[in-house]
């Protein structure tokens, strides 16, 4: 993004999933920032309008600006960093929902590819076997046509743009990707990808729960 007609992100009011003394969670509508990006232009952000309702909202995780779906909160130190160890060591479950181009088959698999920068072409990722870093996906069809499939696909790893790359690089890019997708896979109203589920330990004893926003598309 260079210029500010480049970010035009929606006004959709906030949607919040669940609240209590430790946590808030929401419903990223696609087309916004998670945290605010450098320039006035890029201000508006997930994160300032949850603090507007939620003044002492921390950061815990990003989701792309072009994914919509289920993002979490903490609202006290100690629940940022309980949450934060949680995703840092691979202990949360994530469930995406996506659209993406051509039969995809097997029904189920798996994606174990490094990825990492592609300096010439930031903020683009790329597979590389070399300098990447460890990045595994796997993935369910739910439901595949000639020329699409919907997936379900559970992120191992939380690697910058995994699932968009990830997809790419198995032929079967994500539907109205700006970054990736081109000719006819490119022609769609948004990013077809949507953080459905998201499974963590409450910062306040430690219990199991799961929290869901159903896909938009």
């Amino acid at each position: 993004m260079t210029a500010a007609t480049d970010y035009d992100p929606p006004d959709d009011p906030l949607t919040v999933l669940h609240d209590d003394h430790e946590i808030v969670v929401v419903e990223k509508p696609a087309g916004l920032l998670s945290v605010p990006g450098k320039g006035a232009h890029l201000a508006d952000c997930l994160l300032s309008r949850v603090q507007d309702v939620f003044p002492t909202a921390l950061l815990v995780h990003r989701l792309d600006r072009d994914t919509s779906g289920v993002m979490i909160f903490g609202l006290s130190p100690h629940a940022q960093r309980h949450l934060g160890l949680q995703f840092e060591k691979r202990q949360t479950k994530k469930t995406y929902v996506a659209r993406v181009a051509g039969r995809m088959e097997p029904k189920t698999g798996t994606v174990d590819l490094p990825l990492t920068v592609d300096w010439p072409n930031r903020p683009r990722q790329m597979v590389c076997p070399e300098t990447g870093r460890a990045a595994q996906t796997d993935w369910r069809v739910m439901k595949a046509q000639e020329d699409e499939s919907r997936v379900r696909l559970f992120p191992k790893t939380g690697r910058s743009h995994q699932l968009r790359v990830h997809m790419l690089a198995l032929g079967h890019v994500i539907l109205g990707d700006p970054l990736y997708a081109t000719g006819a896979a490119a022609d769609h109203p948004r990013l077809m990808l949507h953080s459905e589920e998201l499974r963590i330990r409450h910062p306040d004893g430690g219990e199991g729960v799961k929290f869901r926003a159903k896909a938009p598309f």
